[in-house]
């Protein structure tokens, strides 16, 4: 008799960030009709089925169904963010979560698997992107109390826990267009949507740096 099949990686959308260069609530914003924390939860309902968003204190109109996770410690960043994915993980059984943005509406679909592939022993297998480790779409070992002593020393980011834990990088071919873009601004929102309305493919090919 096989083992039963491993479940895979929950996917926490990180969405606490005050969006201050897009002028608030990010998450909210636009993108062909639809906005960037639906695009990022899309995303991830076609990947996972353990599905949650990381957020500050409040989220107003969450996608249906989704958790939200709200940040312990305020002001924290991202690395909050990530303590509430592997609690989130820890919770629902998986070993492995993938931290997104939802500022990054083109994801490849190869993402997870591609990184699933690499990451091995390590404790992080991160994309790079246009020489860019994208820390944003990364997928980690769930370990909370190895975060927890990382944090107590003074550790604060997420590269700098990655390198701590052992990370994967995955190189991904460049191409006419970043599939890990992020919209930080109006002008890249709006960059974005003249490419969807003239209807360009966001392709990717990948390389692990072996």
């Amino acid at each position: 008799m096989e083992p039963p099949a491993k479940p895979p990686p929950a996917i926490v959308i990180a969405a606490g960030g005050e969006g201050r260069r897009m002028g608030g609530h990010k998450a909210g914003r636009l993108l062909g009709g639809k906005r960037l924390i639906d695009h990022a939860a899309d995303w991830a309902r076609r990947h996972g089925d353990a599905i949650a968003i990381a957020i500050r204190d409040h989220f107003p109109d969450a996608p249906a169904c989704l958790p939200c996770l709200a940040d312990e410690r305020q002001g924290a960043g991202p690395v909050e963010a990530l303590a509430s994915a592997f609690r989130f993980a820890a919770e629902r059984g998986r070993d492995t979560v993938l931290l997104i943005g939802c500022d990054i509406p083109f994801l490849p679909d190869e993402l997870l698997p591609t990184l699933s592939a690499a990451l091995a022993d390590h404790g992080a297998a991160i994309p790079v992107s246009r020489g860019r480790l994208q820390t944003m779409a990364t997928l980690w070992r769930t370990d909370l109390p190895g975060l927890t002593r990382y944090r107590a020393e003074g550790g604060d980011s997420l590269r700098g826990y990655a390198q701590r834990v052992g990370v994967k990088e995955v190189h991904w071919r460049e191409t006419a267009t970043d599939p890990f873009a992020n919209m930080n601004t109006p002008a890249e929102l709006a960059a974005a949507e003249k490419l969807a309305m003239n209807g360009e493919k966001w392709r990717t090919r990948h390389d692990s740096n072996v």
